[in-house]
């Protein structure tokens, strides 16, 4: 199958054409670049939701039930499911994804576990490429599910529109993603296992870091939906003209019991109050500048890289040189500055040529 075939066959619905442009995709194999570039054209259309936290704070059920949430809605979903890279192929680690049960059978939702490769942030280019091939299919909701390490998932915000932090009761969550920077990226708290003990107490505890963390504005209201073991929902709500940030969001915080898919229904409404905030504030558009702005930052990053790793290998590679350092003939910075000249000297070239 030529790369245009496998486009065009994505592009009429074929699953499987989906399944192995992703692994294109992944595998970064000749031809990706083209495949992701004739994707543009065609993206701009789902909504792109990410879910962070830490493990085993159920994020895999959670995700399963929202799913089935979206699906009952007559909706389509796309699920990546970001997992540790295997130190010896690469690939995903915990690729069989078994809490993901409710929608076996079901074509209209599509999981794909990939691999972080060695990504801080938990999501790599591939990602955001991949999330580019389940909206250009035609899939209404692509929900991330990133790696989980608790302190480099920040990442997540340059792919999703809407990103969620998910908590546990009693487990120290709160303090160690208000350390790690979390706090500053969610739109949406689910506070999930909400049936444990210690649930009001981390919802309180994260309602008062939400206060401290905006700018001053406008009073606004979060929505605050509680599950507790045996008691009905219980909606309430919270005014603090502290909390609302710099777009005039406030994000809500969810208590969840995902095993018995108690919240699910408030969360996924959180979501699209999110979605309906950023279409009317234009934020949508802001967002996606941005994000096409760190797409080309990281292109030429990587492309650079490639570029280097060329010349170091064409100069009798990388030991060699360090050997050159070592021996007190150069230095790294001399290195650098010799390899990058080159690079340097053609970009302005090229710029007065332009002028």
């Amino acid at each position: 199958m030529t790369d245009d075939d496998l486009l065009a066959r994505l592009l009429d619905g074929d699953h499987r054409a989906l399944a192995r442009a992703i692994t294109t995709i992944e595998n970064r194999a000749p031809g990706h670049r083209d495949l992701v570039s004739g994707l543009y054209d065609h993206t701009g259309n789902a909504e792109v939701i990410g879910i962070t936290g830490s493990p085993g704070a159920g994020k895999s059920t959670l995700v399963d039930k929202v799913a089935k949430t979206y699906r009952d809605r007559g909706l389509t979903v796309g699920i990546i499911g970001i997992d540790p890279s295997s130190p010896f192929t690469g690939g995903a680690v915990l690729g069989d994804r078994i809490r993901m049960a409710s929608n076996i059978g079901d074509m209209d939702v599509f999981f794909r576990s990939m691999s972080a490769r060695g990504s801080l942030g938990g999501v790599s280019i591939a990602t955001a490429d991949a999330v580019k091939a389940l909206d250009a299919f035609g899939k209404d909701r692509i929900i991330v599910e990133t790696v989980g390490a608790g302190q480099n998932e920040v990442d997540i915000i340059k792919t999703a529109d809407t990103v969620t932090v998910l908590l546990q009761p009693g487990s120290g969550d709160d303090v160690q993603m208000l350390k790690a920077g979390i706090l500053e990226i969610a739109d949406v708290f689910v506070v999930n296992k909400a049936d444990l003990d210690g649930a009001n107490r981390t919802v309180q505890e994260l309602s008062e870091m939400i206060g401290l963390r905006g700018s001053a504005g406008d009073e606004s209201t979060a929505r605050h939906a509680g599950h507790h073991a045996g008691e009905e929902a219980v909606a309430l709500q919270r005014t603090d003209a502290d909390a609302e940030d710099e777009s005039g969001w406030t994000p809500p915080i969810i208590e969840t019991v995902a095993t018995r898919g108690e919240g699910v229904e408030e969360f996924v409404d959180a979501l699209a109050d999110h979605r309906a905030h950023l279409e009317s504030t234009g934020e949508i558009e802001a967002k996606r500048r941005a994000r096409y702005a760190e797409e080309i930052r990281t292109l030429l990053r990587e492309d650079t890289a490639d570029l280097l790793a060329e010349e170091i290998d064409a100069r009798g590679g990388i030991d060699d040189l360090a050997a050159a350092v070592a021996a007190g003939e150069t230095d790294p910075y001399e290195i650098a500055d010799d390899l990058l000249d080159p690079i340097a000297e053609y970009a302005r070239r090229g710029r007065d040529t332009d002028a």
